[in-house]
C-alpha cells in the first residue's frame, strides 16, 4: 500500500497555491473565448485528472 502523501505548508503556500491560481485563471479564460458552460470546465478537468489517477488491474477470479 502507498504512503499517502501531502504538500507541506511551504509547498502550500508557495508552488500548489501558484499552480491552483493558473488553472482557475486558465479555465475562466477558456470559458470567456469559447461561451462554453462550467460543465464542459468540469468535464475537461476530469479527463486531465484521469491522466493522473492510478491504474486498477480487475482480477479475474
Amino acid at each position: 500500500m502507498n504512503k499517502p502523501y501531502s504538500f507541506n505548508e511551504e509547498q502550500m503556500n508557495g508552488i500548489v497555491e501558484e499552480i491552483y491560481t493558473n488553472i482557475v485563471k486558465e479555465c475562466e479564460k477558456l470559458k470567456k473565448d469559447t461561451n462554453c458552460p462550467n460543465e464542459q470546465v468540469v468535464a475537461l478537468l476530469s479527463v486531465i485528472a484521469s491522466n493522473f489517477a492510478p491504474i486498477i488491474e480487475h482480477k479475474k477470479n
